[in-house]
């Protein structure tokens, strides 16, 4: 049975339970969620026709980044290796996303409100899931696992504010003149 180390801060116990597996499970889904849209958000920022919402994407594709490194930290902490799953939920939000751009005419803001579209819906999902993923770590007793996945859940909260006062200030507006 693990023990805890001097850096993580774990409740023995645990790493055997099927809540303890849940939590890896997510971890390893969110992990790999986040390595993709690293990936993902370059072409949003090519897609994107307002300055405003491209700044807010290069802005969140560094956060996302952090949030690798992040979540890697949060492996360490809990004693695990970081393995990534593949998340057929951002999978699916990603594919969604892309289309939306092939959908959508280049240098519109109605591509700008497609794009909004996606990325909101990425950070809902990714929300539910650090929100879930901190509830678990701290009834786990991982206590800095919690803290790290919260800090994580507070920027992707930011994020989609963000994105609604982008969407809310100019770029809906603006698009509703856009001919087809």
């Amino acid at each position: 049975m693990k023990t805890a180390t001097s850096k993580s801060t774990r409740t023995t116990g645990v790493e055997d339970s099927a809540l303890n597996e849940l939590f890896l499970d997510e971890l390893k889904d969110i992990f790999w969620a986040e390595k993709h849209l690293a990936k993902a958000l370059p072409k949003m920022i090519k897609g994107a026709t307002s300055e405003e919402l491209k700044t807010a994407i290069e802005n969140h594709l560094q956060e996302t980044e952090n949030h690798v490194s992040r979540l890697e930290n949060v492996f360490e902490s809990i004693g695990e290796k970081a393995v990534a799953v593949k998340c057929e939920a951002m999978a699916g939000l990603l594919k969604e996303a892309e289309e939306l751009l092939t959908e959508t005419e280049k240098g519109t803001l109605t591509r700008d409100v497609a794009i909004i579209s996606a990325a909101q819906k990425v950070e809902h999902y990714e929300i539910a899931s650090y929100g879930t993923m901190k509830t678990l770590a701290t009834v786990l007793g991982y206590t800095e696992a919690a803290d790290l996945l919260d800090a994580t859940l507070q920027e992707e909260k930011n994020a989609d504010s963000l994105l609604t006062q982008i969407a809310e200030g100019s770029v809906n507006g603006q698009a509703k003149s856009e001919k087809k």
